[in-house]
C-alpha cells in the first residue's frame, strides 16, 4: 500500500468557513443530545425533527416532516416521524444527501456523566447519541452550511435527513421514504450516511441479518415426576448442542472477500440473542416461589449475520436442516421455526463516485490514505439498496464504532471538525464546485 502524501496546507475560504462554525458544532451536538430520543419506544422524534426543521430552515433548505404511519411502533403515543430537508443550487446538477438517524437506544447502566447531559470533557463530547449518530448528524450540517456559504451558487442539489427507527429496523424511517420515493435513483444520486465507522473509512455496505425464533414443545407434569412429562428446555438443549458441534464451527470457517471489520465479522456469525422456557419470570418485587411443573414450551432468539457469498435462503436452509436432523434422531421432539425479520448483505463498489470522492478527501484532509471498511452490523443502506435501488450510497462520519451503544459513549470534537471537512470538501467534487483562493 503507498503511502499518502502529506495534505496541502489548507488555508481557502471553505477552511475559513469551517473553523468559524467550531463553537456552533459543539453546541449543535450538544443540542441533538438533550433531545432523549430513545427507541423502544421512540421517545421524542417529533421534538428533534422541529429543531433540525427551525435549524435547517434558517439555512435556507425546504422541508418536509413525514409520518411513517402504519409502520412498527407508529402509534399517537410514539409517533414515527422524519425530517427531509432540499436545497436547490442555481443550476442542473447531481444531488447529494445527508442520512443520519435520530434514534438511539437506551442509556443503560455504568455512565459517569449524564446520558443525555453532553458535556464536553477534555475535547470530547459524551452522552448517548453522541458517537452513533448525533455527532454525524451535527457534523453533516456544519459541512453543507460551511459549503453553502463559500459556494452559493452551486448545481445540483444538497439534501439533509433526520430519519427514524434505525436501531430498530429503519421501518419507520429510511424504509418508509425509500417506499415514498425519496431515495430513487431519479431525486438523489449520492448519498452518504454519517455512521461512526472512524474518521479515515469509507464503508461500503455491511453484511447481511437473519432473525428468527426457534420454539420447542413438549408436555406439562408435576416436577416430581418429569417421566410422566416431556421437557421442552431438554428439547432446547439438544438444539443449542448442534448448534455448538455443528453449526458454529461451520460458520466460523466461512470467510468474506468483504473487508468487513473488525477481523472476526469477516466469518459468519449468530448470536443466541434470548432463551426462556418455562414460567413467565416472576416481577422483582415479588416473593413468590414457583410452582413444581415440567415445561411445554421453550424459546430462543437468534441473531444470524451473513456474508455476501451466502444467501437468504442457505442460512434459513441450514437452520431447517439442523432441527430436521434432530427430529429424526430425537424421540417427541416437536418444534416450530419462525422468521422475525430479513435484511440482504449490501455492497457499493469502491470505485462508484461518492466512495472515491470521500476516499479522495480523506486523503487530502488527514495525509493518509482512506481505508474501505464494510460494517459487522446493517445499517439504513440496505434500505437505499432493496428499496430505493440507489447503489451509489456509502456510510462516512466521525465517531469510533467501538463505543457505539457501550456506556459514556462520546464523540471527538477534533474528529468531528476532520470529518466535516471531508463531507464539505466531497461535496465539492461531487457537485463539481469551483474554489476561489
Amino acid at each position: 500500500m503507498e503511502t499518502a502524501a502529506a495534505p496541502p496546507l489548507r488555508d481557502d475560504a471553505l477552511a475559513r468557513a469551517l473553523a468559524d462554525r467550531h463553537d456552533d458544532l459543539i453546541a449543535l451536538t450538544q443540542d441533538l443530545i438533550r433531545i432523549p430520543t430513545r427507541n423502544p419506544p421512540g421517545e421524542n422524534y417529533r421534538e428533534i425533527c422541529d429543531y433540525l426543521d427551525r435549524r435547517l430552515g434558517r439555512a435556507g433548505f425546504s422541508t418536509e416532516l413525514v409520518r411513517a404511519e402504519g409502520t412498527p411502533g407508529d402509534c399517537t403515543a410514539y409517533p414515527r416521524w422524519n425530517i427531509v430537508a432540499r436545497r436547490e443550487g442555481t443550476r442542473p446538477g447531481d444531488c447529494v444527501h445527508f442520512n443520519s438517524h435520530i434514534d438511539v437506544v437506551e442509556a443503560g447502566h455504568g455512565w459517569t456523566t449524564d446520558p443525555f447531559g453532553g458535556a464536553l470533557i477534555d475535547g470530547r463530547i459524551y452522552g448517548r447519541g453522541a458517537c452513533d449518530m448525533k455527532g454525524g448528524l451535527a457534523a453533516s450540517i456544519i459541512a453543507v452550511e460551511a459549503f453553502l456559504e463559500v459556494f452559493p451558487d452551486f448545481a445540483g442539489a444538497i439534501e439533509i435527513s433526520g430519519t427514524a427507527d434505525e436501531e430498530s429496523g429503519g421501518y419507520g424511517g429510511v424504509a418508509y421514504l425509500a417506499e415514498k420515493g425519496f431515495f430513487s435513483p431519479q431525486r438523489v444520486q449520492h448519498v452518504i450516511i454519517p455512521e461512526p465507522l472512524n474518521k479515515d473509512r469509507v464503508c461500503l455496505g455491511h453484511r447481511g441479518g437473519w432473525w428468527a425464533e426457534i420454539e420447542t414443545f413438549g408436555e406439562i407434569a408435576h416436577g416430581s415426576m418429569p417421566f410422566l412429562g416431556d421437557c421442552a428446555v431438554r428439547h432446547m438443549g439438544a438444539v443449542l448442542d448442534r448448534f455448538e458441534r455443528d453449526l458454529f464451527p461451520a460458520m466460523a470457517a466461512r470467510r468474506t472477500e468483504m473487508p468487513v471489520v473488525p477481523e472476526g465479522a469477516r466469518s459468519s456469525t449468530m448470536n443466541i440473542n434470548s432463551i426462556h422456557g418455562g414460567q413467565a419470570e416472576r416481577p422483582l418485587d415479588s416473593t413468590a416461589l414457583p410452582s413444581h411443573c415440567v415445561p411445554d414450551s421453550c424459546r430462543i432468539v437468534i441473531d444470524r449475520r451473513y456474508l455476501i457469498e451466502e444467501s437468504h435462503d442457505s442460512v434459513k436452509g441450514e437452520i431447517e436442516g439442523l432441527l430436521e436432523a434432530i427430529s429424526d434422531e430425537r424421540p417427541k421432539f416437536r418444534y416450530a421455526l419462525r422468521e422475525l425479520n430479513h435484511v440482504i448483505p449490501s455492497m457499493t463498489d469502491r470505485d462508484a463516485p461518492v466512495a472515491q470522492a470521500v476516499a479522495r478527501q480523506i486523503g487530502n484532509v488527514m495525509g493518509k490514505e482512506a481505508e474501505f471498511v464494510a460494517s459487522p452490523g446493517s445499517y439504513d443502506q440496505k434500505h437505499i439498496d432493496r428499496i430505493g435501488k440507489l447503489r451509489n450510497c456509502v456510510a462516512y462520519g466521525p465517531g469510533i464504532l467501538d463505543l457505539a451503544h457501550k456506556p459514556d459513549e462520546y464523540v471527538g470534537v477534533d474528529d468531528m471538525m476532520q470529518s466535516a471537512e471531508v463531507m464539505a470538501r466531497s461535496l465539492i467534487d461531487l457537485l463539481h464546485a469551483e474554489q476561489d483562493p
